[in-house]
């Protein structure tokens, strides 16, 4: 039986994904602006969890840095 199946799905906030990132809040945020040269369209996208609240899910975060690790693996930085 599959792990992630049974994992509890958990909500980062903004701050959590900073941390696990590295990324700044404003680097975030470029990262899923369309019109930034940053922008990456394999950013997770973040979801609305209140009236003004955001998180991202902690397999969606965790999936991007593994595609960034195995792009750096196969000597992609993009």
């Amino acid at each position: 039986m599959d792990a992630k199946a049974h994992a509890p799905m958990r909500v980062l906030r903004l701050r959590q994904v900073q941390e696990r990132i590295g990324l700044s809040r404003s680097t975030i945020y470029d990262r899923m602006n369309v019109d930034s040269p940053r922008y990456d369209s394999t950013f997770p996208k973040p979801m609305k969890i209140g009236c003004s609240a955001v998180g991202w899910l902690e397999e969606s975060v965790n999936d991007w840095i593994r595609s960034k690790m195995d792009g750096a693996h196969r000597g992609n930085t993009e």
